[in-house]
């Protein structure tokens, strides 16, 4: 007799299989979706490992007897461990077909150990060939009508793909692996990936990435749309509850630190702003009581659907249940159907504090309906809904707003953004640094080397500062002609300052001659016709820390910034002059400031 077959039949006639669980995470929630279910052979033998357990169970016919016996013990170590969220449950096709495999097990099983049908997700794998399709789906639509729901595990992997999908109605699909492995460096994946999503709005399925070891893939997942995610890089398997009580938001917050941040004052106002309060409704309430709420007011055009804790798990939009009921038995067949049958499933949801541009640019990557709504949350729960259109016009007149004071050479906002970038920062007592950078000998260079070279001075020391900046929280703002302001709302102030001087004096060199250049600088005339050495340009800027409490207007705020950039000017070279001075009618303290970059 072949000794995997025994090895095989050691492992039913003992129970020898134990259950891990990996997460899965709704990681624009933060929270756990629910947890996949995998079987480990836990007697020391060649079947080990899963792929060839069930490999040669299902050599030898026994596929049937091995998934049950795997099901039992993950549903029984789920309910143990008290884990929140779904238990998504492998069963492949062949299994379900197999005449042997007894029926209302698994809902015996489910029973037993006090779980709800709804929180339970039959995973059926597509990498098995089914030939009787039909059997297939009315074996699914045996589980769906108990109240399980409905994964397609390893979309694109195996044989029926699309087909599948379309016959089984799925409420989850969960992408293989092969096609989130590098996505971010693929066009070809990131290209299958959008259909997937497209479909999986128009089908109102939630798509599941599985497989995620890289914060590259996590990044372009989510920002593609994808929300719910799967993979070591968030969460391996595991037995342990300790290990299991895990949350995304670490990796999440290591995204964001790796990024450019922008300060929350950078902004002209936070999405919460928009929220129109509109009355949400149920998950289970009915379609024909939702469509009368429709009928009620003639204005309303979505609906949040909520769950119990007042959490969103859906939109509902007025054209879709009317365009169901408008077809043959459309009320017969949906009237007391739950909504979720008809929601969309993936709409767009933030929080209250997300800035307009942030969810512009949700918007416009995932191709949104410009009818529809997002749903706007504060601390995970709904407030109310957003037009789209809304915020589109919002954002609109911000950006002409912004582009009418901007400075037409730098495209820096002016004065007016500047005055009130450190106005809302006094507004709301929040502690910030600004400095006032200016360019010395910058009259004799434009004199000397012409306008253009002179605007290629004023671009430089724009792009140095708006890219030392870039990973700090920072407003760069262009007063006009060669002074520049930057308001800094983290402690950084000071090094960021030193990296300003020093790139800018190492940039700039290659606008002068290689003779002025190796000189150290140039003869000039001045005013009063006398020649005189010029040193290349360098800089002077004067950094203080006001007082949010005894400064009442950015115009004490700048006239501090003012008389620190006036110290910093009594130096030769480039200097940074830091001001202890905080309060507009303290006297000036010279602070020496050993800041200079010969």
């Amino acid at each position: 007799m072949d000794p995997l077959y025994v090895m095989l039949d050691d492992i039913l006639q003992n129970e020898a299989v134990y259950p891990m669980f990996q997460p899965i995470f709704d990681i624009a929630k933060e929270q756990v979706l629910g947890f996949e279910a995998l079987s480990r052979g836990s007697l020391d033998n060649e079947l080990v490992q899963p792929d060839k357990m069930f490999a040669v169970a299902s050599k030898y016919d026994r596929l049937s007897e091995l998934e049950l016996l795997c099901r039992k013990k993950a549903i029984a170590q789920f309910a143990a461990l008290n884990l929140p969220g779904k238990l998504f449950l492998n069963v492949s096709p062949k299994a379900l077909l197999d005449p042997q495999h007894p029926k209302g097990e698994t809902l015996h099983l489910i029973e037993e150990a006090g779980l709800n049908c709804n929180r339970v997700v039959i995973e059926v794998t597509e990498q098995d060939k089914v030939d009787d399709g039909f059997l297939l789906l009315k074996t699914i639509s045996h589980y769906r009508q108990l109240g399980f729901q409905i994964a397609i595990d390893d979309l694109g992997a195996g044989y029926s793909g699309l087909k599948q999908w379309s016959e089984l109605c799925p409420d989850f699909v969960k992408v293989d692996r092969y096609f989130i492995d590098y996505c971010d460096q693929s066009i070809v994946k990131r290209e299958f990936l959008k259909s997937i999503i497209e479909l999986a709005k128009a089908t109102n399925t939630a798509v599941i990435a599985e497989g995620i070891e890289r914060v590259e893939e996590l990044k372009l997942l989510k920002k593609m749309g994808i929300i719910n995610a799967q993979g070591f890089l968030l969460a391996r398997p595991s037995r342990e509850s300790n290990d299991l009580a895990v949350s995304p938001s670490h990796i999440l917050n290591d995204q964001i630190k790796s990024e450019p941040t922008v300060s929350q004052f950078e902004q002209s106002m936070a999405i919460g702003w928009l929220a129109h309060d509109v009355p949400a409704i149920h998950m289970n309430t009915q379609c024909l009581d939702a469509h009368r709420r429709f009928e009620q007011n003639k204005r309303l055009t979505s609906i949040a659907v909520l769950n119990d804790t007042r959490q969103p798990v859906g939109l509902l939009h007025r054209d879709q249940l009317t365009e169901v009921f408008a077809a043959p038995y459309g009320h017969a067949l949906f009237d007391k159907k739950p909504v979720v049958k008809l929601m969309d499933k993936q709409p767009l949801i933030v929080d209250e504090q997300q800035q307009l541009d942030f969810v512009s640019q949700l918007i416009t990557e995932n191709e949104f309906d410009i009818r529809r709504h997002i749903v706007i949350t504060k601390e995970g729960e709904y407030i109310g809904l957003a037009p789209l259109r809304d915020i589109l016009k919002h954002i609109t007149e911000d950006k002409i707003r912004h582009a009418q004071h901007a400075n037409p050479l730098t495209m820096l906002p002016g004065n007016v953004a500047i005055n009130e970038a450190i106005e809302q920062r006094l507004r709301a007592k929040h502690t910030f640094s600004l400095a006032y950078i200016d360019l010395n000998h910058f009259k004799q260079f434009n004199d000397l080397y012409g306008y253009a070279s002179g605007d290629s001075v004023i671009k430089l020391l724009a792009d140095v500062t708006l890219q030392v900046c870039q990973h700090s929280q920072c407003f760069v703002g262009h007063i006009g002609g060669d002074d520049f302001m930057v308001v800094f709302d983290q402690a950084d102030a000071e090094c960021l300052c030193h990296q300003i001087i020093e790139q800018f004096e190492a940039r700039s060199k290659a606008l002068f001659t290689p003779e002025h250049v190796a000189a150290g600088g140039y003869w000039a005339t001045n005013r009063e016709g006398q020649k005189q050495f010029v040193p290349l340009l360098t800089l002077s800027i004067g950094l203080v820390t006001p007082d949010v409490e005894s400064c009442k207007n950015s115009h004490q705020v700048a006239a501090l910034a003012t008389d620190a950039k006036k110290e910093a000017k009594r130096y030769r070279n480039s200097y940074l002059f830091v001001c202890n001075r905080r309060k507009p009618s303290a006297p000036m303290v010279r602070l020496e400031v050993e800041a200079a970059v010969n």
